[in-house]
């Protein structure tokens, strides 16, 4: 791999009073630092994966990803900085006819072939006749899941709790498919937690369908659950890429109090969390808490 990520990750303290006046501190790890082109979460989940295609002499990655996804971004950028073909499928077949939003444009000036499903074919990309289908049509692909999370993806996210040993005592996390937070709680070490904030909506019956995600990947990384970790499901804002008033005015004080640039989909919605709860007294005086900032705007 010649991509030069920056690791580890920088740490930074925030002094914010909603945090200090219940004794209080907050860090930011900065995974939006890692690599211009692979920022945060984005590197940690695609580096094994990348190393692995390599070792197995595959020459193209198929994933997929809905219209705003971080993860079909990466995936687009390191195919054209390791030169290997990318196909991106994604949710929404009626987008076929549309201008490409900025990301997906973003995408396909990284040379990613983008092929749109509608939502009843895509909510069944793990079906092997339809991960058939995208052979027959596109040839021979290594398959990255959504969001990158697999076994290798945990794994390579077990070294973003490493990093942060002996610095805090919760580290909270936005979370889409689970894999960061699989990852992330196993490297902690022990009297360290983790604290996932889901933005997508769960579904009907009770809890919230991520729990059992990542404790999936936690047995297909590591053999069986790992780390002390729990969801926190109430700031999904509407659900993945949604957003409200109440976000928007959030992450704009935030951004004016500490010149910060907030990304939406996903670390807005964590520091609107920590914040409440902060500010709701659900840490105890004397607590460090971090945020790992997953993504750049």
């Amino acid at each position: 791999m010649t991509l030069r990520p920056r690791l580890p990750s920088p740490v930074q303290e925030i002094e914010d009073d909603r945090f200090a006046r219940r004794g209080v501190r907050l860090l930011l790890k900065r995974d939006d630092l890692i690599h211009p082109d692979l920022p945060g979460n984005k590197w940690r989940k695609l580096e094994p994966n990348l190393r692995a295609a390599a070792e197995a002499g595959d020459h193209t990655l198929l994933t997929f990803g809905g219209a705003y996804s971080n993860h079909l971004r990466a995936t687009a950028a390191a195919g054209r900085l390791l030169g290997l073909a990318t196909i991106g499928v994604v949710r929404g077949e009626e987008l076929a006819d549309r201008p490409l939003n900025p990301s997906l444009a973003r995408c396909a000036a990284d040379g990613m072939r983008l092929h749109f499903l509608d939502r009843a074919r895509y909510r069944r990309k793990d079906d092997p006749g339809l991960l058939d289908a995208l052979r027959a049509r596109f040839g021979p692909y290594r398959l990255v899941p959504e969001g990158g999370s697999n076994a290798l993806a945990a794994r390579g996210s077990a070294s973003l709790g490493r990093e942060l040993a002996g610095t805090t005592d919760v580290a909270a996390v936005a979370c889409g498919t689970g894999g960061t937070l699989a990852g992330l709680a196993a490297g902690l070490a022990p009297g360290q937690r983790a604290l996932g904030f889901p933005v997508l909506k769960s579904g009907p019956g009770p809890g919230h369908f991520l729990g059992a995600d990542v404790l999936r990947l936690q047995e297909a990384a590591f053999g069986g659950r790992r780390g002390d970790w729990r969801l926190d499901t109430a700031f999904h804002c509407g659900g993945y890429a949604r957003t409200t008033p109440e976000l928007e005015a959030f992450a704009a004080d935030f951004e004016a109090r500490h010149g910060l640039s907030l990304e939406r989909v996903y670390v807005a919605k964590l520091l609107l969390g920590l914040v409440t709860r902060a500010e709701e007294g659900a840490f105890a005086p004397g607590t460090t808490v971090t945020a790992v900032i997953t993504g750049a705007p």
